[in-house]
This record gives C-alpha cells, structure tokens and sequence, in this order.
C-alpha cells in the first residue's frame, strides 16, 4: 500500500545467544502516533535503532517508505535517543546550527518559538540545565524537523509529571502531520491520551499491534491496563 511507511519482515537481532528481536512482522502507516510499548528488555530500543540505520538486522527485511535504511531514510528520520549525545560545554546555539547544517528540513524558526517558550537563552551552556531542561531541549531539536518518521525513545522517562505533560504536548504540536511518530515507552498512563495505535513488544516479538480505540472497544478497559495485565504474567 502507497501508505506504508514502516515495513518489517521476519525481522531479527541478535547480540552474540541472544535474540533482542524474534522474527517481527510489522507494519505502520503514515499520519499516525503509535506506541512501541513494552517492559525494559523487550527489544524497543533495538527496534529503534535499526529504524534508524545505527544497527543491522541479523536476518529479515526493513523498509522505511520503500527504502533500506540507509542516507535516504536517515534524512527523513528525526531521532531521540534515551541518553543526552549533546557535549556539556555546547551552547545552544551551537546545537542550532549543527541541526541546520544536517537537516536541511529544520526549522531555525520554530526551535527558537519552542526555546522561548521555555525561557532557554541560546547563550546557553548544556551543562548548566537541569536533566529536565536537557530532555526539553533536545526534544525541541528533534520536534523542529519536517521528518517522515520521528523515533521517540523514552522520552518522559525520568522527568517529572509537569515535565511528560510539556514534552507529549510539544510533540502533538510540533510534528509533520504526514508523518508518524513512534513513541518508545514502558510508562503507558502517561502517553495514552495521545496514541492512535499501539504496538506490544514481548521478548522481541510483536504481539498485539491495534488501534488504540479497537483495544478499548474489544477489551473494554485502557491500553494501560490492558499492558498491566499481559505483562503482569511475565513478572
């Protein structure tokens, strides 16, 4: 379909024994916010990473609008890590225009609206930010794209509740609409209310992927309780 923007098949990663994918099928459209939900260890951030051409599948096939991950797909692909990459002594403009000079679909423009919004000089240095103001930060380089494809690897992880509401609000506001944002997190409560679909990841298989109103009307209860209750075996 001319709509496929993620395409995984028979998809698998090992390290050494151990398989931190099984065999994935998947599938997910364009236009869509889609959680990649799962307890640590189930294979998200291996999955994001081969999204993002950082790893190589052991066996199967990935295809990002088409493409291999390669140059191409990294230039429609707007990537945030689960750990601060950014040097303590950069200044925020420094950041500003190495993501001007890389991607050529950054907005100068809207990451100054977004900093302002948080009171963030680009005088600036990182290591004089609180963790919350860093997650805050990079959030705003990656969210100033017109990407294809936005890889969210926890990104309300260990921040406070004012700081997840700011940052899934950001995110809401501030991507390409034709795009997908695919929103790695094991904190399901807090990134429901913003979800089209919903991807479960059990030791690197896939093993429900709906939309998150077909979970509500089949199960009768939230995609929350519906992650509390088939993980809750696995504990």
């Amino acid at each position: 379909m001319a709509n496929e923007l993620i395409v995984c098949r028979g998809l698998s990663k090992r390290y050494g024994g151990v398989r931190a994918l099984d065999q994935v099928e998947l599938t997910v459209g364009e236009g869509k916010i889609v959680g990649l939900l799962g307890p640590n260890g189930s294979g998200k951030t291996t999955l994001i990473k081969l999204l993002c051409g950082l790893l190589q599948p052991s066996e199967g096939a990935l295809q990002i609008a088409g493409m291999s991950p390669g140059p191409a797909t990294k230039a429609r692909v707007s990537y945030l890590p689960d750990q601060m990459y950014f040097p303590d002594w950069m200044k925020v403009k420094d950041l500003l225009e190495l993501f001007a000079d890389f991607y050529a679909d950054f907005s100068r423009e809207r990451a100054g609206q977004m900093l302002d919004s948080l009171g963030i000089q680009e005088s600036q240095r990182v290591k004089t930010m609180s963790k919350g103001t860093k997650e805050k930060m990079q959030l705003v380089l990656v969210m100033s794209r017109d990407a294809r494809l936005y890889l969210l690897d926890e990104p309300i992880a260990g921040v406070d509740p004012a700081a997840r509401e700011f940052i899934l609000n950001t995110i809401l506001r501030n991507y390409n609409e034709k795009g997908t944002v695919l929103i790695s997190t094991h904190l399901i409560g807090d990134v429901e209310q913003v979800l089209d679909e919903a991807i479960f990841l059990k030791a690197g298989r896939v093993i429900r992927h709906e939309a998150v109103d077909t979970i509500r009307e089949q199960e009768g209860m939230s995609v929350d309780a519906l992650f509390r209750e088939i993980f809750r075996a696995s504990v």
